[in-house]
């Protein structure tokens, strides 16, 4: 495995939350939200084609309406992201990061050539202008770099997961600093985000999360049967060019605190 996109220390049985009893209620509805999120992922690739033509706001709209399709509410905190040439970087707990960070700002994202194979969703991330990357080919990282850069100099949002994985949300990893030299290159703003799912009272929950060997089909079925889901996406300030001059201060700059266990306090409990 490659530096560049390194494995979390989370399972599905370490770390995600055992979902309570399915009742009989509970599966029609989780079908009819798979539904909604599965027709709505079929419009986006029906529309793709029109590129630019399309509004921010209607795609912006549209990422919101597929996580409130998977019966996930979501509470946005902080300004709005800025125009031109931007990174979007976020902490990873699970695949509804995807259209919630597009919620923030349409971008084009940063994912594993895994993704490109996944039914609905690979095709749709195709077309909308996903950078690739190959985790298996470290020599492939300065020209990812180099790619990246030209699409921020070029005015275009790019937003990226720079922790290389998902954690379960009790901890986090610490941001890699390769994506972060390609907004120094370019000399863009830095948009950091925070990601939280909780439940209705408040309480933070693991459910949501996507780890380790779980499944897509697994996690979309925890998720789309679970009750009062919601995702906290918090905004926080740019960070200006200029104001850090080498990627590691950057990278430190935009990771979000840690408010629960340390990443190697985690690391050891799961191992």
């Amino acid at each position: 495995m490659s530096a560049w996109l390194p494995t979390g220390p989370c399972t599905p049985r370490a770390c995600v939350e055992a979902p309570a009893a399915v009742t009989a209620r509970a599966v029609p509805r989780g079908v009819l939200r798979l539904t909604g999120v599965v027709l709505l992922l079929l419009a986006g690739i029906a529309l793709s084609p029109l590129g630019a033509r399309i509004p921010a706001s209607l795609i912006r709209r549209w990422c919101r309406w597929i996580v409130r399709a998977a019966g996930v509410r979501v509470r946005v905190t902080g300004a709005a992201a800025p125009t031109g040439g931007l990174l979007l970087v976020a902490n990873h707990i699970s695949w509804l990061d995807v259209p919630l960070l597009a919620a923030v700002r349409p971008a084009r994202m940063l994912a594993k050539t895994e993704v490109r194979r996944w039914p609905v969703a690979g095709p749709l991330a195709a077309r909308g202008g996903t950078l690739f990357l190959d985790r298996d080919r470290l020599r492939s990282l300065p020209d990812t770099v180099a790619r990246i850069a030209r699409a921020l100099r070029e005015g275009s949002a790019v937003a990226a997961f720079p922790e290389g994985s998902t954690w379960c949300g009790r901890a986090q990893g610490t941001f890699r600093r390769a994506v972060f030299q390609a907004a120094l290159d370019a000399g863009v703003p830095v948009q950091p985000v925070r990601i939280r799912y909780r439940l209705t009272g408040g309480t933070t929950t693991t459910a949501p999360a996507f780890v380790g060997d779980d499944t897509l089909l697994a996690s979309l079925w925890r998720v789309a049967t679970a009750r009062g889901l919601v995702a906290e996406v918090e905004i926080r300030a740019p960070i200006p060019p200029g104001t850090h001059s080498d990627r590691r201060s950057l990278a430190r700059s935009a990771q979000p605190q840690e408010t629960a266990a340390p990443a190697w306090t985690h690391t050891v409990l799961v191992a």
